[in-house]
């Protein structure tokens, strides 16, 4: 009897990571589209990222970094110490296009700085059994100047050339965002070993930090990059104003000069929504929807949607479809399980994977 009872034990526990179990459905425009839970009991599962092997790794805010194959889930060892405070905590992972060869694992982090913390960058070794990151080392940490849990940004990309792309929030201090002498409130550029490309708009200055490639971000939490290697992300705005820019060279984005939204008091925000020398949005959401991870689509599932942005809504609950030129919200994709999503991706087969705050778990969305 207590042998059927661990037997049947073991097959619930089993249960969570069963496609055919977990199976639901989602409403779209093209139809009806399948939605699988692939893993499931995270905490707040920031972000996730593909392995050449059918697995992906997936990053809880409290510090802890996990490995998913085959239903199975296990920790891996060797993560960089975390503020996991408010917003902060063990953010984004990206796994670089020569993983098979170089191991190389990327994790962005709220990293305690004094009585502190800044946005950080780190890469480690993923050993051959994915159980640890072993060579860890610090690429990056933004300049000490800011305190509280607001506002890390922290989306890292691979750009074609690899290089790599990465976004910091300007902390909730926001006359920041246009100090050049801080990384708070811009996206920077470094290479893979963490040092100043000689070509970044800002390098050589005495009066800037080299890394910067632009800024007057407020909050990037998405970061993309679109089919012919343009570097996009979604940032939050205030009360109304959650944008979507194109990321150009040494280009201010306005934050808090500019805004289309206003302070949660309802005051009106700096000088207006233009002014010379500041670029505007591609699209912006009033009210705020809390945008979170983007994703470019490549079509491979689904062509109607080739070149199609998808941007994960925290306030709201669904994944934000936006096409077009210009920009524009074409539709909201939201099922049971889209509650708080803090991360979209394309699979290699072309299925739509999200992570899901609010359920704790990441599911495919497929035919």
């Amino acid at each position: 009897m207590l042998h059927r009872l661990l037997i049947l034990s073991a097959v619930l526990l089993l249960v969570p990571f069963s496609k055919a179990a977990q199976a639901d459905t989602m409403d779209s425009s093209l139809g009806q589209l399948r939605v699988t839970k692939m893993a499931g009991g995270f905490d707040v599962p920031w972000a996730f990222a593909f392995l050449p092997d059918g697995g992906f790794l997936v990053t809880d805010r409290d510090g802890a970094l996990f490995h998913v194959r085959n239903g199975k889930k296990n920790r891996v060892s060797g993560t960089p110490a975390v503020v996991a405070e408010g917003q902060g905590g063990l953010l984004d992972v990206m796994v670089p296009r020569d993983f098979r060869t170089s191991r190389e694992v990327f994790l962005t982090f709220a990293k305690r700085q004094g009585r502190g913390a800044g946005t950080a960058l780190a890469a480690g070794r993923l050993t051959a059994d994915n159980s640890a990151l072993t060579d860890l080392r610090i690429l990056f940490e933004a300049a000490p100047g800011a305190r509280g849990g607001r506002h890390f940004g922290s989306r890292v990309v691979e750009a074609q050339d690899g290089m790599l792309f990465l976004t910091l929030g300007e902390r909730g201090d926001r006359p920041s965002a246009q100090n050049l002498r801080l990384h708070q409130g811009s996206v920077v550029r470094i290479n893979r070993d963490g040092t100043v490309p000689a070509a970044n708009p800002f390098a050589g200055r005495s009066d800037a930090q080299p890394e910067i490639w632009s800024y007057g971000h407020r909050n990037p939490q998405g970061m993309a990059l679109d089919l012919q290697g343009n570097l996009w992300v979604a940032e939050h705005g205030a009360k109304g104003g959650d944008e979507v820019n194109r990321v150009r060279k040494g280009a201010n984005y306005g934050w808090p000069v500019i805004s289309y939204g206003r302070h949660y008091s309802g005051a009106k925000i700096g000088e207006g929504t233009a002014k010379p020398g500041m670029e505007q949005p591609e699209w912006y959401w009033d009210p705020s929807i809390a945008p979170s991870g983007m994703m470019i689509y490549s079509g491979r599932m689904w062509p109607e949607w080739r070149g199609h942005f998808f941007v994960g809504s925290l306030k709201f609950d669904y994944i934000s479809r936006l096409s077009g030129a210009p920009l524009k919200e074409a539709e909201q994709l939201r099922s049971r399980e889209t509650g708080r999503i803090r991360d979209v991706q394309e699979a290699l087969d072309g299925s739509i994977w999200f992570a899901s705050e609010g359920e704790g778990a990441v599911f495919r969305i497929s035919r």
